[in-house]
C-alpha cells in the first residue's frame, strides 16, 4: 500500500471521509470536486481518504491530478485489486476523525447528503451508522432488480429493513468502526 499522507499531521479534522475507487477514471475528478464543493458548503473541516484498489485504468493518476495542492485529501493505493471491503477498512484505518463517511467514488451518492447523515448521527447516542440509499441508481434495470431482491431477503431474514444494503453511503462513529471487521 502506498499513500501521500503525511502521518506528521495534528489537526484532527470533524469528519473522515472514505472512498474505495476501482476503475473509476472517468468519475475520479468529478469525484473530488463534489466533495470538495459539497464540505465547503457545508463548512465543515473534513478529510478525504480517496483508496484505490488496485485500478488498472488510470484512476490512481487521475485522483492524484484533482488533490495535488489539498492537504485535506489523500491518496491510498492498493497494490492490487482486494474489494471494497478491503478498501473500505484501509480508508478507516488511516481516518482521523471521530466521525468517518463512506461513499461511492462512481458519483451515485451525493456528498451534499453528508451533512444530514451526520446531524442524524449528532441526534444522540441512540445512533452510531446512518445509512444513506440510492434514489436514483445508475444502474442496469437487472441490477436493479437483483438488488431490490436482495433487500427483501435480506430484511426478510435480518428484521431490519433498510432501503438499500448495498448503499456505501454510511456515517459511523469511530468506536463502533473499532468492532467491526469488513467482509468481502
Amino acid at each position: 500500500m502506498t499513500s501521500n499522507a503525511t502521518d506528521e499531521r495534528t489537526d484532527v479534522p470533524q469528519v473522515s471521509i472514505v472512498v474505495p475507487l476501482y476503475n473509476e477514471v472517468e468519475n475520479a475528478a468529478a469525484c473530488c470536486e463534489d466533495i470538495a464543493s459539497a464540505m465547503a458548503e457545508a463548512g465543515l473541516e473534513y478529510e478525504v481518504l480517496f483508496v484505490d484498489d488496485g485500478s488498472t485504468d488510470g484512476t490512481a493518476e487521475a485522483v492524484m491530478a484533482a488533490i495535488e495542492g489539498d492537504r485535506r485529501a489523500t491518496l491510498i493505493e492498493l497494490r492490487r485489486n482486494f474489494g471494497q471491503a478491503a478498501a473500505l477498512a484501509a480508508g478507516f484505518d488511516h481516518a482521523r476523525a471521530d466521525l468517518v463517511v463512506a461513499m461511492d467514488g462512481d458519483l451515485q451518492n451525493d456528498p451534499r447528503d453528508i451533512p444530514a447523515l451526520l446531524a442524524k448521527l449528532a441526534e444522540g447516542p441512540g445512533y452510531d451508522v446512518v445509512s444513506g440509499w440510492r434514489r436514483k441508481r445508475r444502474d442496469s434495470p437487472l441490477r436493479r432488480v437483483l438488488s431490490a431482491l436482495a433487500n427483501w431477503l435480506i430484511s426478510a431474514i435480518t428484521g431490519v429493513h433498510l432501503h438499500d444494503y448495498g448503499c456505501t453511503l454510511k456515517a459511523y462513529r469511530r468506536e463502533v468502526l473499532s468492532e467491526v471487521r469488513l467482509y468481502g
